[in-house]
């Protein structure tokens, strides 16, 4: 039987090679809106997060998640990631 090759996908809070489905993707799509997409499966151009609040942290510091996705991110949609991550660490 084949091994199946585990899609890999760069934090760009951390730098670090995650499994695509260890982490979290936001989009933007061609409507220039900005959504958190759980499913990994929306339309539009990705940028992936590790789901802890310490590169969601660099990554808003830096402004790495505004560069990746070429366009300004509203607070809302950092404020949604980390409730979000923090629900998943309860």
């Amino acid at each position: 039987m084949r091994v199946r090759k585990i899609p890999l996908r760069k934090c760009i809070g951390c730098g670090e090679n995650k499994p695509k489905k260890e982490l979290v993707r936001v989009v933007k799509n061609k409507d220039l809106e900005v959504k958190i997409d759980p499913t990994g499966k929306m339309n539009g151009r990705g940028a992936y997060i590790c789901p802890n609040i310490s590169c969601l942290e660099k990554a808003q510091k830096s402004k790495r998640l505004s560069n990746a996705l070429e366009i300004e991110i509203p607070n809302t949609i950092y404020e949604e990631l980390r409730r979000l991550m923090e629900s998943d660490l309860k």
